[in-house]
């Protein structure tokens, strides 16, 4: 569908602006999407955008709608495996494991099927069912060498499901394989292995401000006598200070 020139460049602007934000300010995303759908909401396009938005902000339900309507519009069945993601977001995970044996899912891409591999496993160990979740996972792709863009997550979710069994050997071995192929930083996979090794980070930044504190007060206690503090300031500045998201 063609839009008139002022009105598609309004929209272009904020799914720019959509794209920008989605993994750094999901609700800021999210807030473009509605404008955008406000603007067009018969653009496949738009529908699609709002409901990654959507997605990146857990509202599963307006997600799975979005993307319906804009699987309406194209008949593509790309959405398939994000859209049984939204059913599992949605405490439906039996819905995401039917999903998984459609038909749609062998006309999408290899990228698409590990992506509804993932989600299938996804489902299973919703369900408690960890070691089926653990086979969903074994796959030929799991298996490759090859690395490509979906080989971090997928090495990454099953390492994940064999800690869960309690396979803490097996698990370790896959965190650094799915480590080995995260060039981008896209898991957390080296967090995982250091605690699985009991390696504990420490703040030397921290440990050096607060020695620097240190020194600077005991000079000051050598050369003038500090201020009695006013009843309450101590602990108005600690509170200020444990405060959430302050520096």
């Amino acid at each position: 569908m063609s839009l008139p020139k002022t009105l598609a460049e309004d929209v272009a602007r904020n799914l720019v602006m959509v794209a920008r934000l989605i993994d750094e300010d999901p609700e800021e995303a999210y807030a473009y999407s509605r404008i955008a759908l406000r603007l067009a909401s018969r653009v496949a396009a738009v529908r699609e955008a709002a409901g990654f938005a959507a997605y990146a902000t857990q509202k599963y339900a307006e997600a799975l709608a979005e993307f319906r309507a804009a699987r309406r519009m194209t008949g593509s069945v790309e959405l398939w495996p994000v859209m049984a993601d939204c059913e599992r977001g949605l405490g439906r995970p039996e819905r995401a494991m039917a999903m998984a044996g459609e038909p749609e899912v062998q006309k999408l891409d290899k990228a698409g099927q590990v992506e509804m591999r993932l989600v299938a496993a996804g489902a299973r160990r919703d369900m408690g069912q960890i070691d089926a979740a653990i086979v969903t996972l074994q796959s030929p792709e799991l298996a490759s060498n090859s690395i490509q863009p979906w080989t971090p997550r997928l090495r990454y979710a099953y390492a994940d499901a064999l800690l869960e069994a309690g396979r803490e050997d097996e698990a370790r071995e896959w965190f650094g394989k799915a480590l080995e192929a995260d060039k981008d930083g896209s898991t957390d996979a080296s967090d995982r292995l250091a605690e699985l090794d009991g390696v504990e980070f420490v703040d030397a930044l921290g440990d050096d401000e607060d020695e620097t504190v240190d020194a600077l007060g005991d000079d000051e206690d050598e050369t003038v006598d500090a201020p009695e503090a006013a009843p309450g300031d101590a602990a108005d500045q600690g509170e200020r200070g444990d405060e959430p998201g302050k520096a």
